[in-house]
């Protein structure tokens, strides 16, 4: 039976459901030159609250339809358990066989009442998915991701107990970890040591993404609470004294680094958050020395030559 893992490492790519045509064809040029590599599966986001549901079901449908292993998210915010049977129907018709579980954002434009959630976390979650299953009787068994937090989780200021949580999810059923994007490796190589000594012995992606502007690492920091930037990194990014073609070299080249240490190190897997745009990972790829499809071997030769 084949999995989201056959290929290891696994490489995969991360995008949003558009909401403009403009967005929806922009997207489609994207999922073409990407679908050259053979990506062991992309990942469609849900929105604050739920609030793309039916865009990323759309998406889903249209990824699965094309052939490419699509796994959605699912997030706790403002579902009852009714809706997310409803919704894992949906997704299991349209072919999917994993999904991304998570916690979720609030919604920002409406009112919003946690105690309504039906799950209040990831892992209570994961743990009503694999007692559905088991309702269902499901010919095959759905491949669950959670995410992770090398950086630590932006919420939670007790590290010991962050990991506790990680282990509940994990024990809850999760088959791998997906962590959110760094620009440290040693944070992550750290993150997976604290998960093999917790006794998390799923597969670990590391979630990476290019720095193109000024204002998309700003956006990050926004996003992404906790994310360090290392001083090199701002230090190349002053260097290039606002140059725009610069400064995106810069970033593409510091994320090859990264991929390149990453697989020289035996990473479980490498997950490009691509915000709906080739360019970045098409050049970290040729970077790499891949020309369409993954070649462990290749990357074993080449990884010290572009560190």
């Amino acid at each position: 039976m084949k999995t989201l893992f056959d290929r290891s490492p696994s490489f995969s790519f991360e995008f949003f459901p558009p909401k403009t045509t403009e967005g929806a064809s922009s997207l489609l040029e994207t999922v073409v030159k990407l679908q050259e590599f053979h990506p062991s599966f992309v990942s469609v986001t849900y929105g604050a609250g739920g609030s793309s549901r039916g865009l990323t079901r759309a998406l889903v449908h249209d990824m699965q339809s094309r052939g490419i292993p699509t796994v959605p998210h699912l997030t706790c915010v403002g579902h009852t358990e009714s809706e997310i049977e409803e919704i894992l129907e949906g997704y299991i018709g349209a072919g999917a066989s994993a999904i991304m579980v998570l916690r979720g954002d609030p919604p920002r434009n409406r009112e919003y009442t946690p105690a309504d959630d039906a799950f209040r976390h990831a892992a209570d979650l994961l743990r009503f998915i694999r007692r559905w299953e088991d309702r269902q009787r499901l010919p095959q068994r759905l491949t669950l991701g959670v995410a992770g937090f090398p950086e630590g989780h932006p919420d939670s200021r007790n590290r010991i107990k962050e990991m506790d949580f990680l282990k509940a999810k994990v024990d809850e059923g999760a088959d791998y970890i997906c962590t959110q994007l760094f620009f440290d490796n040693h944070a992550f190589f750290d993150f997976r040591d604290r998960c093999r000594i917790m006794d998390i012995n799923v597969p670990i992606i590391a979630g990476i993404m290019p720095v193109t502007s000024i204002s998309s690492m700003n956006r990050m920091a926004e996003l992404s609470a906790g994310t360090n930037f290392p001083a090199r990194l701002l230090k190349a990014m002053l260097r290039a004294g606002g140059d725009k073609a610069s400064i995106e070299r810069i970033g593409i080249n510091y994320a090859s680094n990264q991929c390149s240490e990453l697989l020289d190190d035996e990473v479980d897997g490498i997950h490009f958050y691509t915000l709906n745009r080739s360019k970045a990972t098409l050049e970290i790829y040729h970077n790499l020395g891949f020309n369409n499809y993954f070649d462990l071997e290749r990357v074993r030769n080449l990884t010290r030559y572009y560190r």
